[in-house]
């Protein structure tokens, strides 16, 4: 695939002003009345859902009592010691299908404490504090070497330097924070957060981070087990899944993380240039930031093509009530057949599909919609297991994240289970905790 010059695709369709109020903040941050107000609502429930449903296991009720007290400091520490990216969950979570899904009101009400609001308010305030809320152990004398500095790397690395170990992090990229940094969608992380939490939680100190590390290319994995006491792979899912069909080598069209991974790190988002007629492909977290952000950019017309029905779209209902509620058409049971254009898209084409006998089968009718520019959302893959057994394309993993070579731990996306940042934030954190148990053996 490509990402040339074509005569659909066009930057400055909004101007600047217009641009940087659609990328503004999803959730505006609550001001102290507001948090007041919705700590208010919570139950304080003994043995809560919420904290059952939360892969982190934040006491939920106790920092939300903390906040209704008026103690959003004290509140934010309950909310780090179990989850050091507290502050970048509260953003992108996915609250209303796990704590906030549980919570006793939503069952109740229709309406759950908003729980993801109100951790943001205690996080951003620890935050806007000088100093870091944990000082380290003293030194072990041990290091441990951390590929990958997504939310899994940043969190086993933390909690290892909390302990007193050194760490080194050898990150691919020019940016630490992975997923965070290059693969949300900006108006969930606005105001260049994803940066100042990283700054924010290397205070710690015993943390390096050496960039243009890329495991398999010129590090190896032998290479950095030599040089440490143990290794934590968070390395996420660095390949992308692409279609082999007619016309999906034309200009215009290009896979979604690409585009998004742009978009985050423009300094100038009305410089991007975006197609007047957007067709993305998929149904998950990656298709909705794409198609949404393809709207706030300027595109006249944004469809998501997806195989099956919504009920089994990987995004949740919110998301794909956002994508409509931003004027994108959620087009269900249809699959790609080809791309149409000379040179360039112009038309992608289209087959409805049914579900039938427990597999998903093509009916032959066909559609074509206009389209100058093609995103693929249709998942990724792994880029390098460094010679790991692996189960289901990812590197299996028992226990709290051993792989099948002693000294070696593994978490986050690049191993089995939900890709959400916040269970490889848990998966970084649990394996800290062995890794440092069996250091101290």
């Amino acid at each position: 695939m490509t990402n040339s010059y074509t005569p659909g695709l066009v930057a400055g369709r909004l101007d600047a002003d217009e641009i940087a109020v659609n990328f503004a903040d999803l959730h505006p941050a609550y001001d102290p009345h507001e948090a007041a107000v919705a700590a208010d609502r919570c139950y304080f429930c003994h043995d809560a859902p919420c904290v059952t449903a939360c892969p982190t296991d934040i006491d939920i009720p106790l920092f939300i009592r903390q906040i209704a007290t008026a103690q959003p400091e004290a509140a934010a520490r309950t909310i780090f010691e179990q989850n050091i990216l507290g502050g970048m969950c509260a953003r992108v979570c996915p609250t209303e299908t796990l704590c906030e899904e549980a919570c006793v009101r939503e069952a109740a009400e229709g309406k759950p404490v908003e729980i993801g609001r109100l951790q943001r308010y205690a996080t951003d305030a620890a935050m806007a504090r000088q100093g870091h809320p944990f000082l380290r152990a003293p030194s072990t004398g041990k290091s441990i070497g951390v590929v990958g500095s997504g939310p899994a790397g940043l969190a086993c690395a933390h909690r290892l330097a909390m302990k007193g170990h050194d760490v080194t992090i050898y990150e691919a990229r020019e940016r630490a924070g992975g997923l965070n940094e290059y693969g949300l969608a900006a108006y969930k992380t606005a105001d260049n957060f994803a940066e100042r939490e990283i700054g924010w939680l290397l205070g710690i100190g015993g943390i390096k981070v050496v960039h243009g590390q890329v495991l398999g290319e010129n590090v190896d994995l032998a290479t950095v087990q030599a040089d440490h006491d143990a290794v934590f792979l968070g390395v996420g899912l660095g390949g992308v899944n692409l279609l082999d069909l007619p016309g999906f080598d034309l200009a215009g069209v290009r896979n979604a993380v690409d585009f998004i991974a742009e978009l985050r790190q423009a300094d100038d988002k009305s410089s991007l240039a975006v197609g007047r007629n957007v067709v993305v492909i998929g149904g998950g977290m990656t298709a909705i930031d794409a198609a949404v952000q393809s709207r706030l950019l300027g595109a006249q017309s944004v469809t998501l093509a997806y195989r099956r029905d919504r009920s089994a779209m990987g995004a949740s209902g919110y998301e794909q009530d956002l994508a409509a509620t931003h004027g994108v058409q959620l087009m269900t049971n249809v699959t790609p057949v080809a791309v149409h254009g000379d040179g360039a898209a112009q038309e992608i084409e289209l087959e409805y599909t049914q579900a039938g006998n427990g597999t998903l089968q093509a009916t032959g009718e066909r559609i074509r919609l206009r389209a100058d520019q093609v995103l693929l959302a249709i998942g990724q893959n792994l880029a390098e297991d460094a010679g790991l057994a692996t189960k289901r394309g990812k590197i299996a993993v028992s226990g709290a994240g051993r792989t099948s070579l002693a000294g070696v731990w593994a978490g986050g996306d690049c191993t089995p289970g939900e890709d959400l940042t916040v269970v490889a934030v848990a998966e970084g954190r649990d394996a800290a905790e062995d890794i440092h148990a069996a250091l101290s053996e």
